[in-house]
C-alpha cells in the first residue's frame, strides 16, 4: 500500500531543491505544492529546458512526504501555448516525441489540479490534460493544433480528451483546431469549473486543502485506483476495484478509526449541503 505523507511540514531540503527563478517554478506552503511555467514571454511554451525541468520538479514534489498535493499553473497570461514551434521549426524534433504515460508530467502518486489561466494549446491541452482534475480562469481558452502545425500527438491526447469530452468532440477540436472558451469547456465536461480569473489560484488552494485534509494514503490508493481502471474494459475495472477493495479491507481498514472520524465526517457533510 502508498505510504503516508506528512503534510504537515516542508523540510528545508525539499524547498532548497525547488527552482525560484527561471522557466519553471516551485513553491510548497502547508502541504500545497505549486508549479508555475514561467516564460510568459512565450506564452509558457514548452521549450527544451522547461521539458527537462517540469518533470524534475513534480518529481521532488510528489516524492516528498511534506506535499499533498500539486497545483500546475503558468504565469499570465497563458496557461501554455504548447511546444515552442520555433525550436522545433530549427529541427528539435524531440520536443514532440512520446514520453510517459502521462505525457509531459512523469507518473505521480501525488494529486496534480491543472489551474488553467489563459489558453492551453496542442502539447498545452495534453499537460492540461495529464493533471488529474482541471479548474479553468473564465480566460482560458483550449485548441488542438496538431493538424493546423502538421505534427502528430504523442502525449496522449487521442487518448485523454476523448475520455474527457467524448470522442465525437475530441475529433472536431482536433480536425478543426478551433478553440473552446472556458464555458463551452465545463459544459463538455473538459473543466471541472469556471472561476473568475482572479480568484483560479484560491479555489484551486482550497480544493487542495480539502484532499490534503483526508487520509493521504486513502487519496494516493483512490488516485491510483482511479488510473488503472481508466485505462482498460469496464468488466476488467469492476475487478480491479474489487481486488483492491478486499486487500484495503484486510491490509488497512481501521474500524477505530472510522469511528473517530464519524461525527466529524457527518458534520462536515451537513454544512456543504447547506
Amino acid at each position: 500500500m502508498q505510504r503516508a505523507k506528512d503534510t504537515d511540514r516542508a523540510g528545508l531540503e525539499l524547498l532548497d531543491a525547488l527552482p525560484t527563478d527561471g522557466p519553471v517554478l516551485g513553491s510548497v506552503d502547508g502541504g500545497v505544492a505549486t508549479v508555475t511555467l514561467n516564460r510568459p514571454e512565450k506564452r509558457n511554451a514548452l521549450n527544451a529546458e522547461v521539458q527537462g525541468l517540469l518533470p524534475r520538479v513534480v518529481a521532488t514534489l510528489d516524492a516528498d512526504e511534506a506535499v499533498g498535493v500539486i497545483i500546475l499553473t503558468g504565469a499570465d497570461p497563458a496557461f501554455c501555448a504548447g511546444v515552442d514551434l520555433r525550436e522545433l521549426g530549427a529541427g528539435n524534433t524531440g520536443l514532440v516525441l512520446p514520453r510517459t504515460r502521462r505525457g509531459p508530467l512523469p507518473e505521480h502518486r501525488t494529486p496534480v489540479i491543472g489551474a488553467v489561466n489563459g489558453v492551453a494549446v496542442t502539447g498545452g491541452l495534453e499537460l492540461a490534460l495529464a493533471c488529474d482534475f482541471l479548474i479553468a480562469s473564465d480566460r482560458a481558452r483550449f485548441a488542438d493544433t496538431h493538424a493546423r502545425v502538421g505534427v502528430m500527438p504523442g502525449w496522449g491526447l487521442t487518448v485523454l480528451l476523448p475520455q474527457a469530452i467524448g470522442v465525437r468532440r475530441a475529433r472536431q477540436m482536433s480536425l478543426t483546431g478551433n478553440y473552446v472558451d472556458a464555458e463551452t469547456a465545463e459544459a463538455w465536461g473538459l473543466v471541472n469549473q469556471v472561476v473568475p480569473h482572479d480568484e483560479l489560484l484560491s479555489t484551486c488552494t482550497a480544493l487542495a486543502r480539502d484532499i490534503v485534509s483526508n487520509d493521504p494514503v486513502a487519496v494516493a490508493q483512490l488516485l491510483d485506483t482511479y488510473a488503472q481502471t481508466s485505462t482498460t474494459t469496464v468488466d476488467e475495472a469492476w475487478s480491479i476495484e474489487a481486488d483492491i477493495c478486499r486487500a484495503w479491507s484486510k491490509e488497512m481498514l481501521d474500524p477505530a478509526n472510522v469511528e473517530k472520524v464519524r461525527a466529524e465526517v457527518m458534520a462536515r457533510g451537513r454544512a456543504q449541503q447547506g
